[in-house]
């Protein structure tokens, strides 16, 4: 039997579930997780969701959700609130959980990461989650000094924390802040885009470009 001890994860491992090969499985009451704060991607009644309840009838939740405990009693949800609601119209009472401690801003980016590879993201939805991560990513850099300041005479010109959002998830940190930029709408128009199918292509509002360099349209 191994003596050796299990490697400690940094920050910097954290988004990368596929690192956390020494973490425990543990099987949770439902009405134990809560969602996280502010959300940003629906749970929907739609097809997909019929499907995923009708498979985990079959077969179980095979992938784990990501929790992390609240002070209040219970565990929040990071990555898996579908599979919580589908394990709901399953009629489990229980599902697999990795029970992990972190910041909220380590919790933030792996919520945001564990959704934004689905096809079925409006663009709202999208817009909600690239702004939380900025500030996650933000948060956790910290404000740079005033000496970091002086020696960066083109800050315009270093790489940007949208930027490397955008090329994490293959479109231009351009695009990124387009996106966030519709977090900034009034009420009405958001509603407009939250309407909108993920597949359409977003349209500048009010007959103007929203805010990029090359003056180009949002894609999806």
């Amino acid at each position: 039997m191994s003596t050796s001890k299990s490697k400690k994860l940094t920050e910097a491992d954290l988004p990368n579930t596929a690192a956390l090969t020494q973490e425990v499985v543990v099987n949770l009451p439902l009405s134990e997780l809560h969602p996280f704060p502010n959300h940003p991607f629906q749970v929907r009644e739609d097809d997909s969701m019929k499907e995923t309840a009708e498979s985990i009838k079959q077969f179980g939740v095979l992938v784990p959700a990501i929790v992390r405990p609240v002070p209040d009693g219970g565990y929040e949800i990071v990555a898996g609130h579908r599979r919580k609601h589908a394990s709901e119209l399953a009629g489990l009472e229980m599902m697999p959980c990795i029970v992990r401690d972190m910041d909220n801003d380590a919790a933030t980016i792996i919520m945001v990461d564990s959704n934004l590879q689905r096809e079925s993201i409006l663009p709202s939805e999208r817009a909600m989650a690239y702004k939380m991560k900025l500030e996650a990513i933000k948060h956790r850099a910290g404000r740079p000094s005033k000496a970091e300041k002086e020696n960066a005479p083109n800050v315009s010109a270093n790489f940007r924390s949208d930027d490397e959002i955008g090329n994490s998830v293959g479109i231009s940190g351009d695009t990124v802040r387009n996106y966030i930029s519709l977090t900034n709408l009034v009420p009405e128009l958001m509603h407009m885009y939250a309407a909108m199918s993920p597949k359409e292509p977003l349209m500048p509002t009010c007959g103007r470009p929203l805010r990029t360099s090359r003056n180009s349209f949002l894609r999806s």
